[in-house]
């Protein structure tokens, strides 16, 4: 079983992977965040996924502002 740490590396992998796949930086991040109300700064981000720590409402906020609808979780 994954340990807390292995989870956060592999919801911060899969948000990065996201990303990547739809050609997404940090900072259209951000200003994806701000079109649906969410007031992010690029470094927080950064920093978030970096360390793998944030909130499954992060994810979700994240995920519906790249448009995300199926994840690829292999």
């Amino acid at each position: 079983m994954p340990t807390q740490t292995e989870w956060e590396s592999r919801a911060s992998n899969l948000l990065k992977a996201e990303l990547k796949r739809k050609g997404v930086t940090y900072g259209q991040l951000v200003e994806r965040l701000a079109d649906i109300g969410i007031a992010e700064k690029e470094i927080n981000v950064a920093n978030k996924l970096s360390r793998g720590k944030f909130s499954a409402a992060f994810l979700l906020q994240c995920l519906t502002a790249i448009e995300t609808e199926h994840l690829h979780l292999d």
